[in-house]
């Protein structure tokens, strides 16, 4: 099925349309349908009958197209027919997101789309209380969110169990298998059921991506129902060529339009988007910020405000470019672009939603140019250049304002392990001190003999020393290495 305006007889010649001809039914498409999800987008329309009949799902979509629907109406639908009965530490259905906006967000759908079914969800994702995350799924719940990295943390201790999950879906696959979490998802599928069902959704896939999807996959239905890498018609973009340091001054006279009711700006690392939320605020620009280096709270205060209208700009980082769903957002400017293409199209995927009109600006320094041309070939099109301000000078910047430096990396993209130089971070180069000496400047030797070396196991060892026995934490399969076993 193809054409969302199929229609399905019925044994009493009653025609079926809108999503009860995909075979929803019952409390669930009353729910939908009270949602506001009345007709099925494309994606939706030949997603949902093969998941139905039990068939894997391969998926390739723009951003914005309706794909949570698409994978979450099958699963609530056979849930549903389970009954409310569960294991403790279980879960009936997993749902896998590479960020902790989209997880909420897909939690948010899911919950709309299940209203009065008595479906139990959990989230599981960084940056919160384990603690309550742990206390949720005690009783077993039917539908878990959650991030790949804590998520293993829970099964590796043994607070969640995956044998039950028989529905498990990966959303955005490409952006979780690239951001590093292809291990933990491997485990993670491997924890679940043997029968289980599984669906991959992205907009993205690249062929080395999609091979190695394929390994999670049991004979999938590929749907692509537009091409890959690809973003809504209804998007206009454009691009303004401005160097660096004209950027701010470009950027706070678009704002100054008050047609720009709704805005994300995206900036390529996480000190950059503090430094345009604190140039905005110069200018006279209320702006929420979100990154990695914000606390899970503080991100989703800022997306909530923007949500709600409270602020107008929304300043992010990539880590927002998939997962924020926010209806009416105007327009989407790249204040910097990206390192990876394919990122180009989640970030401006926030704007033109469900069939809405919207804008994409880009702003592009000289230095950036061949970052430019990747997203035109990802793209399939060249961007018009609507504005060149490369002939104006540089405006010159207040002298009044503290001048702010920042010595970050090529590449922040929400990285939060060693420096690529190897070195730990925090001494600056310096010399470190050890008992408020500087290295070097060592003390009188000690009087008297050398004390032995105390063996090992030695009855000298001072009171309260114990020898590291290494990690006694269970391995990821629930049971402790031979070699610890009790």
């Amino acid at each position: 099925m193809t054409n969302e305006k199929n229609t399905v007889s019925t044994g009493n010649a009653a025609d079926l349309s809108g999503f009860a001809a995909l075979g929803i039914s019952g409390a669930l498409l009353k729910a939908t349908v009270a949602a506001g999800f009345t007709e099925p987008k494309p994606i939706q329309v030949q997603a949902i009958p093969p998941q139905l009949e039990g068939r894997d799902i391969f998926g390739i979509a723009q951003t914005g197209s309706g794909k949570t629907a698409a994978f979450a109406l099958p699963i609530l639908s056979k849930i549903i027919g389970l009954g409310t009965k569960r294991r403790p530490k279980t879960a009936r259905a997993l749902i896998l997101a590479p960020t902790r906006e989209l997880a909420v967000q897909i939690e948010d759908t899911i919950k709309l789309l299940a209203k009065g079914a008595h479906i139990s969800t959990a989230l599981v994702l960084g940056g919160v209380s384990r603690f309550s995350q742990v206390k949720k799924i005690a009783p077993g719940v039917d539908v878990l969110i959650a991030t790949p990295g804590r998520l293993t943390d829970l099964v590796r201790e043994g607070d969640l169990i995956l044998a039950d999950t028989k529905w498990l879906v990966l959303d955005e696959g490409d952006r979780m298998l690239d951001m590093g979490f292809i291990n933990d998802v491997k485990r993670i599928a491997k924890a679940t059921a043997p029968d289980r069902q599984t669906a991959l959704f992205s907009a993205t896939m690249p062929d080395e991506i999609a091979e190695l999807a394929k390994g999670l996959l049991k004979n999938p239905v590929r749907i692509e129902v537009a091409p890959q890498s690809t973003a809504a018609a209804e998007i206009v973009q454009s691009v303004v060529l401005a160097r660096t340091r004209q950027k701010r001054q470009v950027l706070s006279k678009m704002l100054a339009d008050e047609t720009m009711r709704s805005v994300i700006v995206f900036s390529r690392t996480k000190h950059g988007a503090d430094r345009v939320t604190k140039d905005l605020a110069r200018d006279g620009f209320e702006a929420a910020v979100i990154h990695g280096n914000k606390s899970q709270n503080a991100r989703q205060k800022a997306l909530n405000d923007f949500r709600d209208g409270s602020v107008r700009i929304l300043v992010a980082t990539d880590i927002a470019a998939r997962g924020i769903d926010v209806p009416g957002i105007s327009h989407v400017v790249n204040f910097d672009l990206p390192d990876e293409a394919e990122s180009y199209v989640h970030r401006i995927g926030r704007t033109g939603r469900n069939g809405r009109d919207g804008i994409a600006i880009t702003l592009c320094d000289p230095s950036e140019n061949a970052k430019l041309r990747q997203v035109e070939r990802i793209i399939r099109m060249k961007l018009p250049v609507v504005a060149d301000h490369l002939g104006s000078p540089d405006p010159q910047r207040d002298p009044r304002e503290k001048t702010e430096r920042h010595f970050e990396p090529a590449n922040d993209r929400e990285h939060h392990g060693p420096r690529r130089d190897g070195r730990r971070p925090g001494n600056g180069g310096g010399k470190q001190r050890f008992g408020g000496k500087p290295h070097g400047e060592r003390g009188p030797k000690p009087q008297g003999e050398r004390p032995a070396a105390a063996k090992p196991n030695s009855s000298s060892k001072p009171d309260g020393f114990k020898r590291f026995k290494g990690n006694n934490k269970r391995r990821f399969g629930g049971k402790r290495p031979a070699n610890r076993a009790a």
